[in-house]
């Protein structure tokens, strides 16, 4: 197991450096010149030049990505600017400020929007894909494949846009999202993002659903579980300690990357509710064409999925006792 989980430590380290060099050197393809954003609009030559030195951009583009790189683990010096210290994701040409000050700053609230609505659309999709299964073909089985069906089909804008409309504005059930941290007061932590937290559920239980009675069905006529029912085990006792563990491999797979996709910036939901996250920092970050906070929330996104993935790889040795790590 720890050989494994190095190796793919090691791989996922790789793929990092790649997806950080691809997005670095897509970046200059863009006409636009960062050090003229930092200056301003009204900048003169020797000031724009000044700039230009300071942000390290006079130097060659490998020499930039390489000192951006050395600067997450030693840090990294910007003249006239002062030191960064490591982890340096660089130093933001908009905000005029180390990036990971910003990231840490806006990272709470999407770890926040993250575990509340994953917590609410795993339980509630997998146990009605259970109670669906275990009804296959009665009328509750068709109910929750119908919702499942139109629950997938529609949009995080659409149904965030018809909350915000009923719940908030007209019949003021819910008040208008936003973020407090729980530290300062969790009740109005819970309710600033309960509404988001519905409307993701209502998106994402869809899959879940779909996902674990299809799933379900067949790990029930498996001959494993057949022989456990001949055994005079109870019905409970076979879905719960036999059929349920089977079917949580897909589910463990898909919350994995629905996990990291929603911490590296759930884009379309902040803009809807209208949260400050990385995803609104990241749409950020490409209109100012600020490179080093592109960088980093690019990163932040990558790295989440690419560690949620390891753990749902480990994960399938706990859960499955048929895998088998070499």
């Amino acid at each position: 197991m720890f050989r494994f989980i190095t190796r793919r430590t090691l791989g996922a380290a790789v793929t990092l450096v790649i997806i950080a060099a691809v997005t670095f050197f897509l970046f200059f393809a863009v006409p636009a010149d960062p050090a003229r954003l930092a200056c301003g609009k009204v900048c003169p030559p020797e000031l724009l030049e000044q700039a230009r030195h300071n942000l390290g951009l006079d130097l060659p583009l490998f020499a930039q990505f390489l000192a951006w790189l050395s600067g997450i683990f030693a840090g990294r010096d910007y003249e006239g600017l002062g030191h960064c210290p490591a982890p340096c994701l660089g130093y933001s040409f908009v905000n005029r400020a180390p990036v990971l000050e910003t990231i840490l700053d806006r990272l709470p609230l999407t770890v926040s929007l993250t575990i509340g609505a994953a917590a609410v659309f795993l339980t509630f999709g997998v146990a009605t894909g259970i109670i669906a299964a275990l009804r296959q073909g009665k009328p509750l089985d068709k109910i929750a494949s119908v919702s499942s069906l139109i629950g997938a089909s529609v949009q995080i804008y659409f149904v965030g846009t018809l909350a915000l409309y009923f719940l908030v504005y007209k019949n003021h059930i819910l008040q208008q999202p936003k973020y407090v941290p729980f530290t300062e007061d969790p009740l109005a932590w819970f309710s600033g993002l309960a509404l988001p937290w519905v409307v993701l559920a209502i998106i994402f239980t869809a899959n879940y659903t779909r996902m674990t009675r299809s799933t379900m069905v067949e790990e029930l006529g498996e001959d494993y579980v057949r022989t456990a029912r001949a055994k005079g085990m109870s019905g409970r006792s076979v879905v719960m300690r036999f059929a349920l563990r089977g079917t949580m491999i897909p589910i463990v797979t898909i919350f994995g990357v629905d996990l990291g996709t929603l911490i590296g910036g759930a884009i379309i939901t902040e803009t809807t509710f209208g949260l400050q996250g990385l995803g609104q920092l990241s749409i950020r970050a490409v209109t100012n064409s600020d490179l080093p906070m592109l960088m980093a929330t690019v990163l932040v996104a990558a790295g989440a999925i690419v560690v949620f993935n390891i753990v749902v790889d480990v994960l399938y040795a706990f859960i499955d006792p048929r895998v088998r790590l070499s």
